[in-house]
């Protein structure tokens, strides 16, 4: 696994937990930013690749704080999740770590919990 990358399983489909992060970011007020469906446009090129999906996904209220202390994070704004299909036919959920995101940024630990937010929704789209 590459350094800073979290990967959880979800006990869904991945149209399934595409669904629940969406529905989950809608309650939540938190604007999903753009669907890119990897997969779909492997299929189109006439490649196949297993169900490949990214999220990308922020709120200017939260993401703005964070670029306004360390200007160089706007590279890892929006925060995203990719949902993906591994070999085995399990689903999984992969972000980039709070914690990796900090430290990467030199953020101070006040703004670790707008960056955490990552963590809890794709725990709760894997339930």
């Amino acid at each position: 696994m590459l350094s800073g990358l979290v990967e959880i399983q979800s006990n869904h489909s991945v149209e399934e937990t595409v669904e629940r992060i969406h529905r989950i970011l809608e309650e939540k007020g938190v604007t999903l930013f753009a669907l890119i469906d990897h997969s779909g446009e492997a299929e189109k090129a006439g490649l196949h690749m297993p169900p490949t999906k990214l999220l990308i996904f922020g709120s200017p209220r939260a993401g703005t704080p964070l670029m306004l202390h360390a200007p160089g994070i706007a590279i890892d704004l929006p925060l995203k999740l990719l949902v993906a299909q591994d070999q085995q036919g399990n689903t999984k959920i992969s972000y980039n770590s709070p914690r990796y995101l900090k430290e990467r940024h030199n953020l101070p630990d006040a703004l670790l919990a707008t960056l955490s937010i990552v963590e809890t929704l794709a725990a709760k789209a894997a339930e």
